[in-house]
């Protein structure tokens, strides 16, 4: 790689002939400069680049050491620091943190940056890498979503959605100003579950994101949703991906025509002042934070537990496709998960479904063990 190159250690530290002024600290300054224009060069998300450079400024001044000098004690207190007191990080927390430690050693270590023989010559030591699987949060799914947190059953959601209904009505009979934003909210999470989506993806999408199925015409416009605001990966930004609606949840289809028409969204003073799917009372979009809080509400009023948040919809939408028999690489698919096993996690079927599973496993066992008898 030419010294060029970004991320490879600057001119004005290689051309430096007497010594540096505060030269440790104008060094890891350079350091997370370089880091920062490798990871841009890589096509990462600002904000991304800006949560890695915090962690390891926070990790550098936890060690009071500095790169060339780190070793695996600073992370394992720095780790055990960060999961202890009055409010200890979350798994998931702590392993993004290893992680940007671990990548930032990486890149200091790998020979093409220039940063291991320019150590070497200015302070007689060299950065190595502090984080392996011994100290370090496991990489796995296994542990990637909270215990609490879980699918509605089916009766849940019926007593959910009822109530959406019922808050509907009830504003509406009173001629209260609040039914329209309760009516946008009790088509928008009924279609968060009939999709399978995440709350960034419902609250992004516009009017134009709808498209054919050419396979199923019944469905009109509303056979296929582009989610452009999917979850990326490592810093990437967002994806897109194409979620086609299934029979299982076809009644979305009248109720998004009807939301779609004259009687739904172009209600909304706002409606034209933007694509998007559902507007808000003063401006062209709904924010994420208020439908998070909208659907807490309206749990609460439902009297539902209180684990039972609006990403549990998407939780919903995979369970009881696996429960109608949908193929779960499909529904991988559709939900947009890299990994199967990332997906299993978002399964809790009921007793019900498993108490017929296995009941079917037994009734095709003393068949096949009958057929097997009359043969002999």
């Amino acid at each position: 790689m030419e010294p060029s190159a970004p991320g490879f250690v600057p001119r004005f530290l290689r051309d430096a002939t007497v010594g540096l002024f505060r030269a440790d600290e104008r060094v890891f300054e350079a350091m997370l400069d370089g880091w920062s224009s490798q990871m841009l060069a890589r096509g990462l998300q600002v904000a991304t680049i800006k949560s890695r450079i915090g962690i390891l400024t926070r990790f550098q001044r936890y060690a009071a050491e500095f790169p060339w000098t780190w070793k695996a004690v600073d992370l394992d207190d720095f780790m055990a620091e960060r999961r202890s007191g009055a409010r200890p990080i979350t798994l998931n927390t702590l392993r993004a943190e290893s992680n940007a430690i671990a990548m930032f050693c990486s890149y200091l270590t790998n020979p093409a940056y220039g940063w291991v023989e320019f150590c070497q010559r200015q302070f007689g030591s060299i950065p190595n890498q502090i984080c392996f699987d011994w100290n370090t949060p496991r990489h796995t799914t296994d542990d990637a979503v909270p215990t609490t947190r879980r699918s509605f059953t089916r009766d849940e959601l019926e007593h959910l959605f009822g109530h959406l209904d019922d808050a509907v009505d009830a504003a509406r009979a009173v001629g209260s100003k609040r039914w329209l934003p309760l009516f946008r909210d009790s088509i928008a999470f009924k279609f968060c579950y009939a999709y399978g989506l995440r709350r960034r993806e419902l609250t992004m999408l516009d009017l134009h994101d709808f498209g054919p199925n050419p396979h199923v015409p019944d469905y009109g416009m509303f056979g296929a949703l582009t989610v452009r605001w999917a979850k990326g990966t490592a810093g990437s930004g967002p994806r897109r991906r194409t979620v086609l609606t299934v029979p299982r949840f076809d009644w979305s289809v009248g109720m998004m025509q009807m939301w779609t028409g004259p009687r739904g969204r172009s209600l909304f003073a706002t409606a034209d002042r933007s694509a998007a799917l559902w507007p808000s009372e003063r401006s062209g979009r709904v924010t994420v934070g208020a439908m998070g809080d909208s659907f807490a509400a309206a749990r609460d009023a439902a009297e539902l537990p209180e684990e039972l948040g609006l990403h549990c919809l998407r939780h919903s939408y995979v369970t009881h496709l696996i429960e109608a028999g949908y193929d779960p690489a499909f529904i991988q698919t559709q939900v947009g998960h890299s990994y199967a096993s990332t997906t299993s996690l978002y399964t809790s079927v009921s007793a019900d479904f498993k108490q017929k599973t296995v009941q079917q496993m037994i009734t095709r066992r003393i068949a096949t063990q009958a057929k097997d008898e009359t043969h002999v």
